[in-house]
């Protein structure tokens, strides 16, 4: 293996020990069985010799001891193969569920940036998939190179002990071997980085079809995304194909170098043969130990391929959880803030060549004040409320909450004085009671009044298992205003001392949505609540609305004087009230 590989191993292996660290009796367990397995394999040959050279000569010669020899050593190599495998096994898997475990947390607490630069497909892939695929085939791989060095080590010198001439004619493999697994091992690296980048594309495609279900069928686009698949699908198939003719590859060399070898050992002997030096017992045991060679040797040429993809898998893991930027907290907290809202000269730029989604948007929200926000679409409404609990982060500008910077704040503190309802309901398959009180305890009493004031609990308790039944994948067993309460009973719920509703009450029904409009009413009194609403007849209570037009804010009042006014506001709830 070249020395940059190696090097590259050594530095993968390093960042990966601490989650198999713990686990270290399972790799002594394995290398000791692995030794003994490598120590016996001279054993067969040496057998061969004495039965040639001894056995059809000395009458004396017990008839059995040969064959029960082999029996007995055959036996101790199985057994001591197994324990290794088994042992390793053990340490991979365990290793491998800490790696995993500790991938997902830093999931859970990575810069929100992350989810932007990465599609969920690709994240999916590499803590589902790839974390399991690389650890094995590396931990597999690491007894295979050290059990088959250890052979090679034990068989080469039994034949430096039975014959050196003949010796010097095997170690011509080895340069030569690693000559080839040098040349073709950074290539299968390259292709096997790109088959995962294709792979990610795939399940992109996948990801996104599925999600995407309805519309997909309402256009009749499925031959588009069909062509979209085959077009990736191809990609992968000739990456894959690629991949396969550079391992493919190492074989016959392999093979072939083995065969110029035994050729030359068969002339050499038959040459010392004539000159009366050796027997035939000699001669067979040599051969067999050098055809033992063989399988070794070709392991080692195609070790590299296992390593590589494993390694590869192993490297998008570990950067992941070394790489990725955390969230840069503070170290402010409170149990529950008073409400106090301020943005002063608020910037927000998602990328330099595009225009700012907010430029200098100054709004003071007090403690207890229900605030709309207005204004047509891309105006940067949602940016503003996702400023709020830090999923975006302010370009220029501060964003305080009770005066303190939202960046000094203790993310988790800062969060949890917030409560969300949004358009796009998230739900877990996971029990109504469970979703309701998401990150808390389950408390059936205050579950049930949730329920009652987000208008839910009659058809939960009409559900054969209540509060215990199954929502389904996003929440599929419930209708869509029924998933839409069930987000407004979590808020309810959480009982968070800041609302933010972006269209909360989008998805219901008329007479539902006046009974939950009468429980939010409840439950933002005494409370800070921003709210977003297209329909404008819903915000006719607020304190105050904030209109917003191409990241500006342009209007400030109450809904009436917003009416007086004649400006934007106006315009807009003329428009709508006329459609």
């Amino acid at each position: 293996m070249a020395p940059q590989r190696m090097k590259f191993l050594f530095e993968q292996l390093r960042r990966i020990w601490p989650y198999f660290a713990p686990l270290r009796i399972g790799f002594i367990t394995a290398a000791l069985a692995t030794v003994v397995v490598a120590a016996s394999e001279p054993l067969v040959p040496w057998l061969l010799q004495q039965m040639l050279d001894r056995g059809f000569r000395d009458t004396g010669l017990s008839l059995w001891w040969v064959p029960v020899m082999l029996i007995g050593v055959f036996a101790l190599r199985g057994c001591a193969t197994f324990t290794a495998q088994y042992a390793l096994a053990w340490t991979a898997l365990r290793g491998t569920e800490a790696l995993r475990g500790d991938l997902f947390r830093r999931l859970l607490d990575a810069h929100p940036k992350l989810y932007a630069d990465r599609p969920s497909s690709s994240l999916i892939n590499t803590v589902a998939y790839e974390v399991q695929t690389g650890a094995q085939l590396l931990s597999m791989s690491t007894l295979d190179l050290i059990r088959d060095v250890l052979t090679l080590v034990a068989l080469t010198s039994y034949l430096l002990w039975l014959n050196w001439q003949l010796t010097l004619f095997v170690t011509v493999l080895l340069p030569a071997v690693a000559l080839v697994m040098r040349v073709l091992s950074k290539r299968l690296h390259r292709l096997t980085l790109a088959s995962q980048q294709s792979m990610d594309k795939m399940g992109y495609v996948v990801e996104e079809n599925v999600l995407a279900w309805r519309t997909v069928r309402m256009h009749g686009a499925q031959a588009d995304q069909a062509a979209r698949f085959d077009r990736e699908s191809l990609m992968l198939r000739r990456l894959a194909l690629k991949s396969t003719a550079a391992a493919a590859t190492m074989t016959p060399i392999t093979q072939i170098l083995a065969a110029m070898a035994l050729s030359a050992v068969v002339v050499t002997a038959l040459w010392q043969a004539r000159g009366g030096s050796g027997t035939v017992g000699g001669f067979i045991g040599f051969v067999t130990a050098m055809l033992m060679l063989v399988a070794p040797i070709k392991r080692l040429s195609e070790i590299v391929v296992p390593i590589t993809r494993g390694l590869a898998s192993l490297d998008r893991a570990l950067d992941l959880i070394h790489v990725a930027p955390r969230e840069i907290e503070g170290s402010y907290q409170c149990d529950r803030a008073a409400g106090a809202i301020s943005l002063t000269g608020v910037g927000v730029s998602y990328r330099s060549d595009h225009a700012s989604a907010l430029s200098d948007v100054t709004i003071d929200i007090p403690a207890g004040q229900v605030v709309a926000l207005v204004g047509p679409s891309g105006a940067g409404k949602t940016t503003l409320i996702n400023l709020l609990p830090r999923f975006v982060d302010v370009t220029s500008g501060t964003v305080s909450v009770d005066g303190h910077d939202v960046r000094d704040w203790q993310v988790a503190a800062l969060r949890r004085q917030f409560a969300l309802v949004s358009q796009d309901v998230v739900l877990f398959n996971d029990s109504v009671a469970a979703n309701v009180a998401l990150g808390d305890q389950v408390d059936p009493g205050r579950v049930r009044d949730a329920l009652r004031a987000a208008n839910l609990l009659d058809v939960i308790e009409a559900l054969p298992e209540g509060l215990d039944s199954l929502v389904g994948h996003n929440g599929q067993q419930l209708s869509g205003g029924q998933r839409q309460r069930l987000a407004i009973a979590r808020a309810i719920y959480k009982d968070a001392p800041i609302l933010i509703l972006d269209e909360a009450t989008s998805a219901l029904d008329s007479e539902s949505e006046r009974l939950v409009q009468d429980a939010l009413d409840r439950l933002m009194r005494g409370r800070t609540a921003i709210v977003i609403a297209h329909r404008l007849s819903t915000i006719e209570r607020a304190d105050r609305v904030v209109v917003l037009e191409g990241g500006r804010v342009v209007e400030q009042g109450t809904h009436a004087q917003l009416l007086a006014n004649g400006g934007l506001f106006a315009r807009l709830h003329a428009l709508q009230f006329q459609t």
